[in-house]
């Protein structure tokens, strides 16, 4: 039973009749808050919310209170949805829909609309201003000794505090409690997010830093306390324990708490004075000389202000922990700090007890009794000020007297003859001199510098274009604009310093030797909108031919160019024909690549293109005719179907969101006889939106049902014991009584699977409709408790209905998100964690689960089983740009060092569904090009199905079969039929212009169009022991040689087989008799159903149910409640 907070029966109720659309419901502007108005219909989704500022749900939600509480919180739009569901934000990022679409009845006020499933009803206040929700200060954390920190960066895929923490009820999140389970378990650091999440640390890790827009997007209440804001989206509001001293530079940027700043006390040598904390920026330093001194790794001030004082500055700074700055001025604008001391905060490295600047910020020290000084004409400091000492270069040498250690000066160079010699970062400055270009270069990591012109500053590494020196080093002769007594080159002169030697290089030409693979150059390609190649990657600062075209031929492509320096593209060779593109002169490819500028990277919409030559990377069939396999409608469902499972009795279950179906009337559950394609009504009692199905490894085969879509719901279990038999009536119906039987965590997208000891593993999925994240795994029947899982918290959301699968070796593969690893399968640690899944080609970050939504499934096992398991995902998408993927992947989980082969379908798939065919073939279909899984959010239906075959070579083992009439995007669903043929069923978009699908059709693959006859067979013993023996006798009607296959039972929803396996056992046959040999054990082929198939020539038989490995769960006898009918151990 449900927890007594969350028993949501009156909620439940509510949302039932406000998802009916009422004719008298309409938006009631009348009652809004004052200065508020309605502006429309807004499309909406799970994966990238279009108000991501403050949220709140509430069974009594009107257009009024959302509104009211958005305004107190200071945002601009208010949004309701869904019925119960209030959204607040800034900016409205989304497109107008059907105002019909905004049909849900708000429960408080069932006169009014509140949005509907991902649409929004959206108010705009012209009162309110930006909300700017005030970081708590310290004195809101009950838990003493901590500090706020302010609004720093984290991402789901790499965490800024990589410590995910359960709290006493995420949903009623306080900062108090994220501190006090921070501290509890010994970390410094506290972060709270996204207005229920948590998370600890020691050190920053993945770049996080504090928000380059401050507070700005720290902006959404905590759950439990709404006066206190608990962080946003990508946004952690960060605390710090009394204890914390920051990390390495690079790791973290956090301050310290109370580190003083040290004092002309704590400085040894003599005559030198503290001047407090002073402002820097990296572009332009407010001490100008950068001095190296005997080891940054072990800096301190008296380190610091002995090397300025032995070069003759009076001005010395310490900054970042391990930086010293030196000079006799401040320059561009350096000035004491406007917040004091403040962000000085960070320990010197060779000196803990010291302090040595923070980010931006100087540690100031002056040399002499004078402790202030003038700032340069830039600056904005007063006083007098000492005299710099005298650069005893000659005037127009070109040189300087005090460089940085291993710089000097290498001579005046010629500039631009045949382009730039040097193309890195530039530096135009009314104060330049030699050390503050050098600067310049050295903070960029560059090793030569050219001045130019007085003011002018370059950084290369090589000088380019055949650079030469000029005809007389005395033709540099312009003083610098900041220095009169120094030299900084002249028109198209450049007074070069290096820390090595010159390289120079000559004009970059296109690159078309030592390229990767079979790439061979075309010529610079014209590029326009459309693009001529249209899949993008940019590579800053470091594009290179190989590197572009190596990423291309990696995912398939036999097209590819760079472009403008840092773009690549890939594509197809047939792309620019398409786009309009073609070749135009050489010369106006001219961009260097900034890698290597030796070879050329197109320029301003020209591409230096290339392209695949030879044998092709990916070789795609062709099958013509009955080859191609045939889509035939089978007529009209009463629903569209969340889940579909084929019984042990030869008839198909449709489950739906029956609380929140499209269908009047609806029961949530029907059963089709495939022999007379009729549905029986069946019922369930709560909605079974978005849950996971079995069918069990008891006696009869009985089907399970877990989780749902709101309160009640989520901890449902439902079994269905099926009876009767194509062809002949069933009677009996789904049993649920939730109080009695329930999970212990409320999920909706989970996953489930049979264990190898015939346990039910239960994985992951939020705490209802569009909740956070339940980052837990449990068994059932009932075996301890919930167990938390970090990797699932960390990628929310992007993690729903996670693939399982039990390994032959033992463990548990899990592939989530963009992530795999192996579970140990007593423990369920962590025992191996895998590569990242590749994703597109460019976003390496795309996603294989929902709402990211591409399909797994096991490629088959043949015996005697000594290959190890592989697995196939097929299809995807990218967050936030819905860009679907256009390649599948597969590895060996169980392999030493298991890598992801990548090949590229024919087009992009989201929403795919792969059904496995008993040949050992396998059948990609349904989904969109565009989008992510979810109503609305998907466009552009992929009508084309594939057929993927393991046993042919690696990028040859897709064929293009025929083309389906009909749209199937979210829950449409594919599962194989006793006959050998593909039930596909459903789609569900919800969204204008486009078809809620109740049409069923079934796939004829090729096997069943080759005119030969089936083959047969007659078994007695259906239920095996691991290893028995099995004899069955077989009709061979074309004389052929038999084969067998054992396809798992499954259940299809939203990509995910849950139950798939295919394995091909060991047999031998003398005439018509044939002895099967059962699967040896567990982990080859878990407990449960299988359809057994019999293949002569490629033809299947149709299919007999088989149970291999018993029952060792004792799930026959469970539940032994009254409500329920069992069938008993065994």
């Amino acid at each position: 039973m449900a927890p007594p907070l969350l028993q949501l029966g009156s909620l439940s109720l509510l949302l039932l009749s406000a998802v009916t659309p009422s004719l008298a419901a309409s938006v009631n502007t009348a009652s809004l808050p004052a200065n508020w108005s309605y502006k429309g219909c807004y499309v909406d989704s799970v994966a990238a919310r279009v108000l991501s500022g403050s949220a709140y749900n509430s069974d009594t939600q009107t257009e009024a209170a959302c509104a009211s509480y958005c305004g107190t919180k200071g945002f601009k739009y208010a949004g309701v949805e869904y019925g119960v569901e209030c959204y607040c934000g800034n900016t409205l990022t989304s497109t107008v829909a059907d105002e019909t679409t905004c049909s849900m009845t708000c429960p408080g006020n069932v006169n009014e609309l509140c949005g509907g499933p991902n649409r929004l009803n959206v108010f705009e206040s012209t009162a309110t201003s930006p909300a700017t929700s005030a970081v708590p200060t310290s004195s809101a954390v009950a838990v003493a000794g901590w500090t706020a920190g302010g609004c720093y960066t984290d991402t789901v895929a790499a965490r800024s505090l990589t410590q995910g923490m359960a709290v006493a009820g995420n949903a009623d999140m306080t900062i108090e409690l994220c501190v006090a389970a921070c501290q509890a378990g010994g970390y410094k650091i506290a972060g709270v997010e996204y207005a229920n999440q948590c998370y600890c640390g020691n050190a920053f890790a993945n770049g996080g830093a504090p928000a380059p827009d401050g507070n700005a997007q720290c902006n959404m209440a905590c759950k439990g306390n709404a006066a206190e804001t608990c962080g946003g989206p990508d946004r952690l509001n960060v605390f710090f324990s009394s204890g914390y001293t920051s990390t390495a530079a690079g790791t973290s940027t956090a301050p310290p708490v109370t580190t003083p700043v040290p004092t002309s006390t704590a400085v040894p040598v003599a005559g030198w004075t503290a001047g407090g904390c002073y402002t820097d920026t990296v572009a332009a330093r407010s001490l100008t000389q950068g001095m190296a001194v005997a080891g940054n790794a072990d800096m301190t001030i008296e380190l610091c202000v002995a090397a300025c004082k032995a070069a003759g500055y009076k001005i010395a700074g310490v900054e970042y922990a391990n930086q010293c700055y030196c000079g006799n001025a401040f320059a561009n604008g350096g000035a004491p700090a406007p917040d004091g001391n403040a962000q000085c905060n960070m320990p010197c490295k060779g000196n803990a007890a010291e302090t040595c600047g923070g980010p931006d910020r100087l540690n100031v020290f002056f040399y002499g009794s004078d402790t202030t000084a003038t700032a340069s004409a830039t600056g904005t400091g007063t006083g007098t000020t000492t005299t710099p000492p005298t650069n005893t270069q000659a005037a127009g040498s070109g040189t300087a007297t005090k460089l940085p250690t291993g710089w000097s000066y290498k001579g005046c160079w010629t500039d631009n003859k045949q382009g730039r010699i040097m193309n890195g970062p530039q530096a135009d400055l009314t104060t330049m001199t030699i050390e503050s270009c050098i600067a310049t270069c050295v903070a960029a990591g560059y090793a030569i510098a050219g001045l130019q012109y007085s003011s002018q500053c370059f950084c290369d590494n090589q000088l380019k274009n055949a650079a030469t020196l000029a005809a007389s080093d005395a033709l540099c002769a312009t003083p610098c604009a900041g220095s009169t007594v120094e030299i900084c080159g002249g028109g198209n002169l450049d007074s070069v310093y290096a820390s090595r030697d010159i390289e120079v290089i000559g004009p970059a030409a296109p690159q078309k030797d030592g390229l990767p693979g079979l790439w061979q150059y075309k010529g610079c390609l014209m590029d326009q909108d459309p693009k001529s190649l249209p899949e993008k990657i940019v590579y800053t600062g470091t594009n290179t031919g190989n590197k572009c075209l190596k990423a291309c031929s990696d995912y398939g492509y036999n097209a590819a160019g760079m472009e403008y320096g840092e773009e690549c593209y890939c594509g197809d060779k047939s792309d620019p024909a398409k786009a309009g593109a073609a070749l135009v002169a050489e010369s106006d490819c001219s961009t260097p690549c900034p890698g290597n500028a030796a070879y050329l990277c197109g320029a301003g919409n020209r591409l230096s293109y290339y392209e695949w030559v030879g044998e092709p990377i990916q070789k795609y069939g062709f099958p013509q005719g009955a080859a191609a396999g045939e889509y035939v409608l089978l007529g009209k469902a009463p629903v569209i179907a969340l889940i579909t499972t084929q019984g042990t009795n030869g008839k198909v279950t449709f489950v739906e969101k029956s609380g929140t179906s499209t269908t009047p009337g609806s029961t949530g559950a029907y059963e089709w006889d495939p022999s007379t394609n009729t549905f029986r009504t069946m019922h369930v009692k709560t909605d079974v939106f978005c849950s996971a199905g079995l069918v069990l490894p008891d006696k009869v085969g009985r089907q399970i049902n877990i989780g749902g879509w709101s309160g009640d719901s989520t901890y449902g279990i439902r079994l269905y014991w099926p009876d009767g038999s194509p062809g002949n009536p069933s009677v009996n119906d789904w049993q649920e009584n939730y109080q009695e039987l329930a999970l212990q965590n409320g999920r909706w997208y989970p996953s489930a699977m049979v264990m190898a000891n015939g346990s039910i593993l239960v994985v992951g999925g939020e705490n209802g409709s569009n909740g956070p994240p339940v980052p837990t795994l449990e068994l059932l029947p009932r075996a301890g408790g919930a167990l938390y899982m970090e990797w699932l918290e960390r990628t929310d959301p992007y993690n729903l209905y996670p693939f399982l699968a039990v390994l032959p070796s033992g463990g548990i593969f899990v592939a989530y998100y963009n992530e795999a690893i192996i579970l140990n399968e007593n423990t369920f640690a962590t025992q191996k964690k895998l590569p990242n899944i590749p994703g597109a080609v460019n976003n390496p970050l795309g996603g294989r689960t929902y709402p990211l939504e591409g399909t797994m499934v096991l490629l088959p096992q043949h015996a005697p089983y000594t290959e190890p398991l592989g697995v196939l995902i097929c299809g995807g998408s990218t967050p936030f740009g819905g860009y679907a993927i256009d390649n599948c992947v597969s590895t060996v989980p169980e392999a030493t060092n298991p890598t992801w082969v990548i090949e590229k379908m024919p087009s992009k798939r989201v929403m795919s569904c792969i059904c496995a065919l008993p040949d050992g073939t396998y059948l990609i279909l349904n989904g969109a090009h565009v989008g992510v899984a979810g109503f609305g959010l998907a466009s552009d239906p992929n009508h084309n199905a594939l057929l993927y075959d393991p046993t042919k070579p690696i990028n040859s083992r897709m064929s293009i079969m025929a083309n389906t009439t009909i749209d199937r995007f979210y829950h449409s669903e594919a599962i194989l039929l006793q006959d050998g043929r593909v039930l596909v069923t459903g789609s569900d978009p919800e969204t204008d212009g486009l078809e809620q699908e109740l049409r069923i059709e079934a796939f004829i693959p090729p096997y069943l169009k080759t005119g030969r006859p089936v083959p047969s067979y007659t078994i007695t013993d259906k239920d095996w022991k691991y290893g028995d023996t099995v004899t069955v006798t077989v009709t061979l009607p074309s004389g052929g040689t038999p084969k067998f296959s054992l396809m798992g039972a499954e259940s299809s929803t939203h990509g995910n087989s849950m139950g798939q396996r295919t394995i091909f056992p060991a047999f031998t046959c003398t005439g018509n008799s044939c002895t099967i040999t059962a699967p040896p054990n567990a982990h080859v082929a878990p407990p449960g159903w299988h359809q057994l198939f019999l293949l002569e020539g490629g033809v299947p038989s149709k299919s007999q149910y088989v149970r291999i490995g018993g029952d060792p769960g004792n799930l026959g006898a469970w539940p032994k409640l009254a409500d329920f009918n069992v069938p008993g151990s065994g």
